[in-house]
């Protein structure tokens, strides 16, 4: 079996690769981006099969499948869940969510080798997957916000902020620069406005972001304790329910 992987991430591609290994199977090429790709199948014998990450840095995977022809089959390696499985379930593409599993991983290799026949291509409609999923991809995440301080407004950075928290029913932006700003916003609204990869809600009460987070500490109850450089008023504690999610995505 040839393997392929396209990832722009090259320490996930390695991860992946290493996990594959294990399992007695090796991966053949490794590649990183949609022009690289594109590059690579028009002077290559195609794969049996590829593990594909659907967002890349240069746009998304699908714009391969619009330049070359592909035959292999494919297993989509995504950090999107709930709208890419709807798209995943209606073509009967195999999947795996990131932070990939071993064992799901497993899983997702044995179901193409149970339907490996002979002579026989894997069928992807690309573009209808593409359509599905135009909408959260082309999402734009919030940049900057802009606060009330009596007459003035003031602009506040993504790079600025330290943490957000609530309280008392309102919702604050705490800066790097250990100031406290009232948001008209909740944090359930700012979990869809933030970039995922930058920020990630460790409970009720706050949202932190992977730079600011100084340290991190093992704390009663199987929970967490994060550590940002300015930010006093009170311990920031990931809740026991996130930990696991946490852990996969400082990862």
């Amino acid at each position: 079996m040839t393997i392929l992987i396209i990832e722009d991430e090259k320490p996930a591609a390695r991860m992946l690769q290493r996990k594959i290994a294990k399992l007695g199977l090796q991966v053949n090429q490794m590649l990183h981006s949609v022009e690289e790709a594109i590059l690579w199948f028009e002077a290559n014998e195609h794969p049996d099969l590829i593990f594909l990450d659907i967002q890349l840095s240069d746009g998304l995977s699908f714009e391969i499948f619009e330049k070359v022809k592909i035959e292999s089959a494919v297993i989509f390696t995504t950090a999107y869940d709930e709208f890419a499985l709807k798209a995943f379930k209606l073509n009967s593409i195999d999947y795996l969510l990131k932070p990939i599993d071993e064992e799901d991983l497993e899983i997702a290799i044995a179901k193409y080798k149970q339907r490996l026949f002979p002579n026989t291509t894997v069928q992807v409609d690309f573009n209808h997957i593409k359509k599905l999923l135009s909408t959260p991809f082309n999402q734009e995440y919030k940049k900057r916000f802009t606060v009330k301080m009596g007459h003035h407004l003031k602009v506040i950075s993504i790079e600025e902020i330290e943490c957000f928290f609530s309280e008392n029913k309102g919702t604050y932006i705490h800066t790097i620069d250990n100031r406290d700003y009232l948001i008209e916003t909740t944090l359930e609204v700012l979990e869809q406005e933030l970039n995922p990869a930058n920020f990630f809600r460790i409970s009720r009460k706050f949202i932190v972001p992977l730079p600011a987070i100084k340290e991190i500490l093992m704390y009663s109850n199987s929970r967490l304790k994060i550590i940002l450089p300015t930010y006093k008023a009170e311990e920031v504690i990931v809740s026991r329910e996130k930990v696991v999610d946490f852990k996969a995505w400082i990862n």
